[in-house]
């Protein structure tokens, strides 16, 4: 096969991969569409009550108003949006930062496993919602106190994914290595660490998706912005378009996020495709 073969195989290829997700993603949109058509017929025919479940045309009314508008809480859209990012990504952050790292030490080095892991494992069933209390105890009720309520919701996936990665490693490898002369250190910075990272993002993934669908309860320690604080202000006054808005916002945002991680990953991980 000449080169000029190997470069119309590549260029099929690659028109072929565009094909493809451009189907997904037609498909994605008439889904949504016809969800969306589904329940604008559902309310247009008073098939339920239309003050508990107001139309998307509505919810589409409130979230366009609110972007200029701060009833009824106060806030606009884009306030309230800064602020719940600010909250969820504080929180998130610090459980990358920490948990990724003892997940991958805790996961090669057994003294330190022996250590922590007694303490996570009676640490880990604790529901996030439990440490509310103690948190406004210690912390009061700013940022730091919601931040910290995220924290502990996206600290779990990435310990125990970082850990099960680098304690998949491939013995193999690490055989090899050792045989070569390298230190248990330079296998886990060189081997351990590249051969755990597909499930380390896995872990920040679930995180992240934690991390921003605890937002609602973090925000529930006397926040004064925030879409989860939109959300509570709905409930209270009997708005459920509000309501929905603020979840619409929340999905949204959240589906975006994820895109940015998967696009890290898969600039992160190019040297897979190549094996």
């Amino acid at each position: 096969m000449n080169k000029q073969d190997l470069e119309r195989g590549l260029a099929a290829y690659k028109q072929e991969k565009k094909r493809s997700t451009l189907k997904f993603v037609l498909l994605a949109a008439v889904g949504i569409c016809a969800f969306l058509l589904i329940w604008q017929l559902i309310v247009q025919f008073k098939l339920v009550n239309v003050r508990s479940l107001p139309s998307p045309v509505k919810v589409l009314q409130t979230l366009i108003k609110k972007i200029s508008t701060k009833n009824p809480d106060g806030n606009t859209l884009g306030t309230n949006i800064l602020a719940s990012l600010q909250v969820s990504l504080t929180g998130f952050a610090l459980a990358l930062v920490i948990g990724v790292p003892l997940g991958l030490v805790m996961g090669w080095f057994t003294p330190v496993d022996k250590f922590v892991r007694p303490v996570f494992e009676l640490l880990r069933p604790v529901p996030p919602i439990a440490w509310i209390p103690l948190v406004v105890v210690w912390m009061g009720i700013g940022l730091k106190a919601k931040a910290m309520i995220i924290f502990f919701t996206a600290f779990v996936p990435c310990v125990i994914n970082s850990y099960t990665g680098i304690k998949l490693t491939n013995k193999t490898l690490i055989n090899v290595s050792r045989t070569f002369g390298a230190s248990n250190v330079e296998i886990f910075w060189k081997v351990g660490i590249p051969s755990a990272l597909p499930m380390v993002f896995a872990g920040i993934r679930v995180a992240l998706g934690n991390s921003w669908s605890t937002l609602v309860a973090a925000e529930m320690l006397a926040a004064s912005a925030g879409l989860g604080y939109m959300i509570q202000i709905g409930r209270t006054i009997a708005r459920p378009d509000i309501v929905i808005a603020g979840m619409v916002t929340i999905g949204a945002i959240g589906a975006v996020l994820s895109g940015i991680l998967s696009y890290v990953e898969q600039h992160a991980l190019r040297w897979q495709s190549k094996n």
